[in-house]
C-alpha cells in the first residue's frame, strides 16, 4: 500500500495575511497518486496569497483577488507569517533573487509561472516536485486583461497547475475568467480541497470528468509548451519578428519540422513519449494568441535546453538530434 502524508487545509480564506486558520480540518493523501479536474468546475472563492513580481502576469493574479493579496516587488523579502501561496511571477533569471528572499521554510509554498524548462534549476534546490503552473494565456502589456488560451482542439483550455497549492491557483485563475487544469492527489483530497467552494461537484461527477494522471504526465506537457514556444519564436524571429499568428498561417512547414524534430529530441531525451497530433495542438494555441510577438528571448531557459542536447551529443560524436534547431540558432547569430 502507498505511504500518506497529512496536511492541513483552511476552511475559509484568510482575513489578512498574519491572520490563523480557524478551524483547520485533517485529511489523508496517498502519495503516489494525482488528478486533474476539469476546468469546468465552478470556483466561489479566491485565496489572499503573496504575488512576486508587478510585471503581465504579476499584475493580472493580482487584479484576480480580492485586496487581500501582498505584492512583492524587487528587492524586498517574502513575508515570514503569510498563511498561503507565493506565486513567483518573475523573469527566470531572477529566481534565485526570489529563493534567497524567501525564508526556506516557505520554499514549498513557492508557485512557479515562469515558462521554459526549469527543471533543472529546481532539482539543484531540492525542489523537483515544487508547484508549478503552464500559464497557456497571454498578456501582451501591463494591464491588459489576459487571453485563455482555450483552442477549437482543447476548448477545455490547456493552463495546467501542479502541487499542492494547485487548486488555489485555479480558484484565481477561474476568478479572472481564465480555465486551469488541476494535478493534485487522490480522489478524496480533491473532495475534500474542493467541498468547500464547490458543494454542487459530487464525486461521482469528478470521477467521470477527472484521469488518473501523475507527474509524467504533467511533465509532458511542460515539454510541449516549452516546444511550442522555443519552435515559435525561433520560426518567427528568422522572419523578422512576425507574430505568433503570421507563423502558424504563413510558415507552417518550418514551424512544423521544428516541432517534429525538438519533441524527438525531448522525448529521447527524457524517455517518453508525447500524445498524438501535437502539431494541430501546437498550432490550434498559436491560433488563439496570433497576436503575439516573436523573438528568441531567454535562451538559457528555453531554447537553450535543446542546444545543450545538441552540444552533448557533438561532445560524444554523436548525429545532432536537432540539427535545423542549431542551424537557425546560428543564422540568427544566437549561438
Amino acid at each position: 500500500m502507498a505511504t500518506s502524508r497529512s496536511f492541513s487545509a483552511l476552511t475559509h480564506p484568510l482575513s489578512s495575511f498574519t491572520s490563523k486558520p480557524s478551524t483547520p480540518f485533517r485529511f489523508r493523501i496517498c502519495a503516489t497518486m494525482a488528478s486533474r479536474i476539469p476546468a469546468t468546475t465552478t470556483i466561489t472563492k479566491v485565496a489572499p496569497a503573496v504575488i512576486v513580481g508587478g510585471g503581465r502576469v504579476g499584475r493580472a493574479l493580482l487584479d484576480m483577488g480580492t485586496g487581500q493579496d501582498i505584492l512583492v516587488r524587487r528587492g524586498e523579502s517574502v513575508p515570514f507569517d503569510f498563511q498561503g501561496p507565493i506565486l513567483v511571477c518573475t523573469r527566470n533569471d531572477d529566481l534565485e533573487a526570489v529563493l534567497q528572499s524567501t525564508p526556506p521554510s516557505r520554499w514549498n509554498d513557492l508557485v512557479f509561472f515562469q515558462n521554459g524548462m526549469i527543471e533543472p534549476w529546481l532539482e539543484s534546490k531540492g525542489l523537483s516536485d515544487a508547484n508549478q503552473v503552464l500559464a497557456y494565456f497571454a498578456i501582451s502589456k501591463l494591464g491588459e486583461t489576459p487571453i485563455d488560451g482555450k483552442t477549437d482542439t482543447n476548448p477545455e483550455g490547456l493552463t495546467a497547475a501542479y502541487g499542492k497549492w494547485a487548486p488555489a491557483v485555479a480558484e484565481r485563475l477561474h476568478a479572472g475568467g481564465l480555465s486551469c487544469m488541476v494535478f493534485i492527489m487522490s480522489l478524496s483530497l480533491r473532495r475534500l480541497l474542493f467541498n468547500y467552494h464547490c458543494d454542487e461537484i459530487s464525486d461521482a461527477d469528478l470521477c467521470l470528468k477527472s484521469q488518473v494522471l501523475g507527474k509524467e504526465a504533467f511533465e509532458k506537457q511542460m515539454l510541449e509548451k516549452l516546444i511550442w514556444i522555443c519552435s515559435v519564436m525561433l520560426v518567427g524571429a528568422r522572419h523578422g519578428g512576425v507574430s505568433v499568428g503570421v507563423v502558424e498561417k504563413e510558415f507552417r512547414s518550418e514551424f512544423s519540422s521544428l516541432v517534429a524534430e525538438l519533441a524527438s529530441a525531448a522525448a529521447n531525451e527524457k524517455g517518453l513519449t508525447f500524445e498524438e497530433a501535437m502539431e494541430d495542438r501546437l498550432c490550434a494555441y498559436s491560433r488563439a494568441v496570433a497576436h503575439f510577438p516573436t523573438a528568441v528571448k531567454e535562451f538559457k531557459w528555453r531554447n537553450g535546453w535543446f542546444y545543450s542536447l545538441s552540444e552533448k551529443a557533438k561532445a560524444q560524436s554523436k548525429p545532432d538530434p536537432c540539427p535545423l534547431h542549431t542551424q537557425w540558432l546560428k543564422e540568427l547569430k544566437v549561438v
